[in-house]
């Protein structure tokens, strides 16, 4: 059987996780709402610069191996980057649901060890 004082401290800390990636979330929602986020990542990184990589790739000029390898880690950094963000949202929003769960449970464990 575990011990309540333990499993408090289990979801303490659960709950102190998940708001830490909530407020990465937080934060990630108000850098997309930014003109200067949008414009510098989202435009020109994300879409322009990957548009021109793509075509880059193409070029008759870049067909050697050591060119079509750095081309491809360029290409490979846009799309960890986009998934990282992506990450961060997801995360947080998960993170966001159990919150209140998990302090139902907290409660639930105090009142038990009272």
């Amino acid at each position: 059987m575990t011990n309540p004082i333990d499993e408090m401290e289990a979801v303490e800390i659960g709950i102190e996780q998940a708001k830490v990636l909530t407020s990465n979330r937080e934060c990630l929602e108000k850098l997309t709402k930014n003109s200067n986020f949008k414009k510098l990542i989202i435009e020109n990184y994300f879409e322009k610069e990957a548009s021109r990589l793509v075509l880059l790739k193409a070029d008759a000029s870049m067909q050697d191996a050591v060119s079509q390898a750095d081309i491809m880690r360029q290409i490979d950094a846009i799309g960890t980057f986009r998934q990282y963000l992506s990450t961060i949202m997801q995360m947080g929003r998960m993170a966001q649901a159990s919150i209140a769960a998990d302090e139902e449970t907290l409660e639930e464990l105090r009142n038990e060890s009272e």
